[in-house]
Order: structure tokens, then sequence, then C-alpha cells
């Protein structure tokens, strides 16, 4: 009997810099090659890291891991991760009490722009884990070689890493000019939906930190610019299912206020009560709003089935027309209704209802503001 083939697990930007700063240090204290080294990581595992790209002086010494993601698809897999680590002097006898260490970053590694992260806008973006596992690493070489210096400088830097983030939210995030080094763990799981709620965490982290008074959550990047446009063309002024005109803002909405949430519906939702964003705006297509009216706490295709028959069951209690009775009970896909239907207003809304009814089930004293974005580009309702 053949099973599936379990997923690999892989490590973070954290880990391989981790282990590049290590390699790097221990080359400039042996002042020799080192082809390998291990590291602890936060979750107490000791895991070892081929070194590459190996250069040494008396006084620098720098290499590079090659981020191994696992199965888990991740934009910086592959990527070269290096660790350059300086002495200036580079020998001093042991100082009991440790030696002054700077974690920096360099090429493609971003900077902090925007409040609300866990680092301050000025900084490098290295989150305070990853930056604790590369000072511990680098600690644990000096420590067994006895050796301290006035300063021992560490830089990280991945070559690529600025167009690679162009694949990312960064930009929105705040964080400029390449990745960040991140991870809690040290460890990525494969298909891990973690990577993905933290970005949702930071992103509305930063837009409170920025002042928003609300968000725009998407479930993809069509249904986002749909929303974009139609406040670039009509102001942040917008007609809401219950018919009421209200202003979300005196302009339109600022890029910090929109909020790639993806397939996490009741996780973003939660996430936004906690922090006082009580009103959200949800943008999507008619699928993903049947899928969130139905209830479905994700609306990814292998953690929520399409419920065509508790449409048709809700369409029959709302009395529509027998025409779009047949329209419902024949169709195969939720886009086959809208569209066959012509995104009857009436039918939209009675979806549209069940949506705000189901958000509050998903977080208490949330009152969600469905928003139907259409198949071309516009926002419809």
């Amino acid at each position: 009997m053949t099973g599936k083939r379990l997923l690999r697990s892989g490590y973070t930007t954290g880990a391989c810099a981790a282990a590049a700063a290590k390699g790097a240090a221990l080359m400039l204290v042996s002042q020799e090659v080192v082809s390998e080294i291990g590291i602890d990581l936060p979750t107490g595992d000791h895991v070892f890291f081929v070194l590459h790209g190996q250069s040494f002086s008396k006084d620098v010494a720098s290499c590079y891991v090659i981020k191994d993601a696992g199965d888990d698809p991740d934009v910086t897999n592959g990527a070269e991760v290096w660790g350059r680590v300086t002495a200036n002097p580079p020998r001093l006898p042991f100082i009991e009490g440790g030696s002054e260490i700077s974690v920096e970053g360099g090429i493609g590694i971003g900077k902090v722009t925007k409040p609300g992260l866990a680092i301050p806008p000025g900084e490098w973006a290295i989150n305070p884990v990853p930056r604790r596992m590369i000072e511990q690493s680098v600690c644990a070489v000096l420590s067994e070689f006895k050796i301290q210096t006035s300063k021992f400088k560490i830089e990280l830097s991945i070559p690529d890493g600025e167009e690679r983030a162009k694949k990312t939210l960064n930009a929105r995030l705040g964080i400029i000019g390449g990745l960040s080094i991140l991870g809690t763990t040290g460890i990525v799981r494969p298909i891990s939906a973690k990577a993905w709620t933290d970005t949702i965490d930071a992103a509305l982290d930063v837009a409170r930190a920025c002042g928003c008074e609300t968000v725009v959550l998407s479930t993809g990047r069509s249904s986002e610019m749909a929303v974009q446009q139609m406040f670039k063309v009509q102001g942040s002024r917008f007609k809401t299912t219950n018919h009421e005109l209200r202003t979300l803002n005196k302009a339109p909405l600022p890029e910090e206020a929109y909020v790639m949430m993806g397939d996490h519906v009741a996780y973003t939702l939660q996430a936004c009560a906690k922090r006082g964003f009580n009103q959200p705006v949800i943008a999507c297509q008619f699928a993903k709003l049947l899928k969130i009216a139905c209830g479905y706490e994700n609306t990814h295709a292998a953690a929520s089935e399409l419920d065509l028959e508790l449409l048709l069951g809700w369409a029959k209690t709302a009395q529509l027309s027998p025409e779009f009775l047949a329209i419902i009970s024949q169709a195969n896909t939720a886009r086959e209704i809208a569209v066959s239907t012509g995104f009857d207003r009436t039918l939209m809304e009675l979806v549209v209802d069940r949506a705000i009814k189901a958000a509050t089930v998903h977080a208490t004293g949330i009152q969600a503001r469905p928003l139907l974005c259409g198949y071309d580009g516009t926002a419809l309702l």
C-alpha cells in the first residue's frame, strides 16, 4: 500500500543567518576553512548547515548558507544567506563579561520604515528571535575559543533579496530595500499557515500604529485592486450592504489599511477584534463570499466545500424567482450562478447578509462590511 509522501520541513532565514554568522565567526577565530556548522534552535534541536563561499583573513570572514525551505512554497527558498563577521581589532585578551557584538543588515536586507512591527522604524528588519539566535551562535564561538574583541560586527545579506522582496508584502508593511530575517523556531513547517497569519498580524499592527480607522480585508489581489480602484474614483465613500452611505475617511484609505487575509477568514476577524477594528470591510468575489456566508473559518478548497444546496435553501426561503432557483439548482460553480443571474442584487445581498451574520460567530463584536467584487476588476456592492 502506497501512502502519501511526507512533506519535508526546512529552515527559516533566521536559522540560516545564524549558521552563516557562526561559520564566519569560527573561521575568523580559527583561521581555518569550515565546511559545516551546527547551531542550536529555539526548539532545543541542534542542526547542521553546509557552508559555501568561505573566505577569511585575520580581520574578516564570510560565508553563506543556501536556504532550504523544505516543501514549503517560500519566496526565499534557494536564497544565499550571507554572514560576514569583522573583528576590529582582531585579537584581545579574554575579558570577563563579554564583547560588544553588533548585528546589521547589508545588501538585500530591508529596513523598517513604519511603526507597528516588532522592530522600530529605522532599524534593520531582523526580528528579535533570530537576532538572539545569531548573537548566541556567535557568542558560542567566542566562549569556546575564549576570545573577546572590542567590537565584533556581524553583517547579514541576501544578494537578490531586494528582487525577491518584490514578491512579498514587505513594502506595504514598511520593510523597504529587501527581505526580513524571520523565524521564531528556526524550522519552516511545510504548507504551514503560520507564515501567513504572522503577516496578517503584522499588517494589522502596522495599520493600527499608522492610525487607520478601519481596514479592508481581501481574499485575493484582484479583489483588493477592485476596492483600491473604487476608492480612487469615488474617494472613501461607498454604498454598504445595509444601503447606508458611510464615510470611512475624509481621504482615500492609505495603503496600510489594506490587509491580504487570503483564506484565513476567522483568524483575521478575530485578530481585527483584538485590535479594535470592529467594522472591517471584506472584499471578495462571489465564490469566497458564499463560503464566508456558509460559516467556514477557512475558505481554501482543502478546508471548505462550496455548498450550493445551502444557497438554494436560502433562495427558496427568500422566495426568489423560479428562474433563479433553477439556475442555482443546475449550476456547477458559484461563478456560474453570479454570471447567469447578472449578479442580481437581491440574490447577492442575500448572501452578503448571511456573511455578516457568519462573521459575528467567528469574532464577537465584529460588524463586517462585505464588499462584493466582480470578475472584471470592479466593486459591485
